[in-house]
């Protein structure tokens, strides 16, 4: 992982609990995988606990590491750096992106919540008109009551989120997943929809899909076109999702948007989208940040207790589940 992860995710604690779990030697921790310390390490190495920064286990890496039977990810997506070939060896992969998930659900909710009641786009007017409160009137219904939100994937967040608002009761919850399991998504308050069926009725359209080949720009002009006036379009995703040129139209055509991920992730500066009110960018906040990722160490540290006690894995990564995961 890169030196800041490092630091970040393993302080005091976490190193302590490296050490009641482990034999460990030196170097700890690295940013690189090709140094000739490093390789002498590898070679010794029977798990591997990466995050954000680790280069990728190409066959070279696993080359050197003849020992290695684990590795355990202190972040989301392992897409990244553990290849196919990871599989073909044997290796378990696990991720902790299921503490990823609590803190990107909850940045979800409080944008859906303000959406209803158009929350950043009337402070944004605030700042122009001042005084004169008529702009309150510029950007539809301001209410939170009987809204549709659709969720477009019922993943790790999306299914958290429908569970948030059903506790809240104040919307009808819409999924679009074609693998998610019909008694799983009405279990969590929700409906399953197909997308073009659900579009039209959609006050909040939130996406939360992976980035695979199937979802790259899922949501284009025409589906954009089919949003009713008013709608808010929240990605907490990933960018690639959307079609960005059609998104600058639909916007400039008055679409709001909370944009937290955008493609391509920063925006050039030459974007349209810098400067439309009805537009909020936010630089990829949502998910864990600060003491936040300590969370996901933590359950990257419970898997290496779990593979030391000869228990199952928790959150196990397969060959399988990369195919229909971030």
């Amino acid at each position: 992982m890169n030196e800041q992860t490092q630091h970040t995710q393993f302080g005091p604690r976490e190193r302590e609990r490296l050490r009641a779990a482990a034999a460990l030697g030196q170097p700890l921790a690295a940013a690189r995988l090709d140094t000739e310390a490093v390789r002498a390490r590898l070679a010794e190495v029977e798990v591997l606990v990466t995050s954000w920064g680790c280069p990728v286990l190409d066959e070279d890496v696993l080359d050197a590491a003849p020992r290695l039977r684990a590795v355990l990810h202190a972040a989301g997506s392992v897409r990244h750096h553990v290849p196919h070939a990871a599989f073909d060896r044997g290796l378990l992969v696990t991720t902790a992106a299921d503490a990823n998930a609590d803190p990107v659900a909850h940045f979800t909710l409080g944008a859906i919540l303000w959406a209803f009641k158009k929350v950043p786009f009337l402070a944004a007017d605030a700042r122009h008109f001042r005084e004169d409160w008529s702009y309150r009137g510029y950007h539809g219904e301001l209410s939170g009551r009987d809204r549709t939100v659709v969720l477009v994937g019922f993943s790790r967040i999306g299914r958290r989120v429908a569970r948030l608002l059903r506790r809240l009761d104040l919307a009808r919850v819409l999924v679009v997943d074609p693998v998610a399991e019909r008694a799983d998504i009405v279990a969590a308050g929700a409906r399953p929809a197909e997308l073009a069926e659900a579009l039209p009725q959609a006050d909040v359209l939130s996406l939360h899909a992976p980035a695979l080949p199937e979802t790259h720009h899922m949501i284009g002009a025409a589906q954009l076109a089919a949003l009713p006036p008013g709608a808010v379009l929240v990605n907490t995703a990933r960018g690639a999702l959307v079609d960005t040129v059609a998104l600058e139209h639909a916007c400039r055509a008055g679409l709001h948007a909370v944009l937290d991920v955008t493609d391509p992730e920063p925006l050039p500066s030459s974007s349209p989208l810098y400067d439309l009110p009805n537009v909020v960018l936010t630089p990829h906040i949502a998910g864990s940040l600060g003491s936040e990722t300590r969370t996901m160490a933590d359950a990257a540290l419970t898997e290496l207790e779990r593979y030391a006690a000869g228990l199952p894995p928790l959150a196990p990564v397969t060959r399988q589940s990369l195919t229909v995961q971030a």
